[in-house]
């Protein structure tokens, strides 16, 4: 599915320097305190494909900052601040062939600055990285990324949670997570820095997501190359993430009914290519047809 709708997405778009293209996934749940603004009350796993037009970004204003939907939990700035070099340690271990890390600043989207130091991976290929979506490589990689991830994510918050804890069960690396994180100092110091002060200020205990949630994307970059990363800031808005900016958005029905039907006839073309695919049936509308 995501390989159909990303090349689309790229047929349509192929400009960067007009359009910056993501897709991706991005998990909820409920581990997430229920008193903050837009939790869901179950687990959620979402798709997301979109399409910005840099001109209307390039002139958007900025809103508020201090919007709280807007947030996130500081996993991120946690990771990166105190564990940078683990983080990206345990990830060059994992078995990746078309999936390259990114050269510093490669993959940077100079409109925003995203991926903030976040370790990024550019999908090789002459193409810019198009064709290797069609190959089931990719895809087995594109999921360890995620398997890394969420090893990463659970070791660290055992330790936290319990000194000198054993490896969470299930995991899918236990050699990697024994050889480069449960013997490594700066994991072990900043476990026990968390711990401390969840000891202390059980409302930053509270605060904490203790369970792996994600956002994995692939976008294009200012050069035209397809890059993945994956955040574990995962609060908020992934829309807002991508951009490292929040723009301002307000209502404005008469502007949706201008733009409502070219977007509906992409959406009809997507959905025609998922089912010629054998991804799904058509569904019929008062407003179009199943086919």
């Amino acid at each position: 599915m995501n390989q159909i709708i990303i090349e689309y997405m790229l047929e349509r778009y192929p400009d960067p320097a007009r359009h910056l293209v993501l897709a991706g996934e991005a998990s909820l749940d409920a581990t997430w305190p229920l008193t903050s603004p837009g939790v869901p009350s179950i687990r959620m796993l979402h798709n997301h494909f979109i399409v910005f037009d840099q001109g209307e970004l390039h002139a958007a204003p900025l809103a508020d900052a201090a919007n709280p939907n807007l947030t996130d939990g500081g996993q991120h700035s946690l990771f990166q601040a105190h564990m940078r070099e683990v983080y990206r340690a345990f990830f060059e271990g994992l078995d990746l062939q078309i999936l390259r890390p990114c050269d510093e600043g490669a993959s940077r989207i100079a409109l925003t600055g995203y991926p903030q130091g976040l370790p990024s991976w550019e999908i090789q290929g002459a193409d810019g990285g198009l064709a290797a979506l069609k190959e089931v490589r990719f895809w087995k990689e594109y999921d360890t990324l995620l398997k890394g991830f969420i090893d990463f994510y659970r070791s660290f918050f055992s330790q936290v949670s319990t000194r000198n804890a054993a490896l969470p069960r299930d995991i899918h690396f236990p050699d990697l997570v024994e050889n480069r994180l449960q013997f490594n100092n700066d994991f072990l110091k900043t476990a026990k820095m968390v711990r401390e002060r969840c000891i202390g200020d059980a409302k930053y205990a509270n605060a904490i997501r203790w369970q792996p949630a994600f956002k994995q994307l692939i976008y294009r970059n200012d050069q035209g190359r397809l890059v993945v990363t994956i955040s574990q800031n995962s609060i908020g808005n992934a829309i807002t993430e991508l951009l490292g900016v929040v723009v301002r958005r307000t209502p404005d029905a008469d502007a949706y009914g201008r733009a409502e039907p070219a977007l509906i006839a992409q959406l009809l073309e997507v959905r025609r290519r998922l089912v010629e695919a054998d991804l799904g049936e058509g569904i019929a509308t008062p407003h179009w047809a199943a086919v």
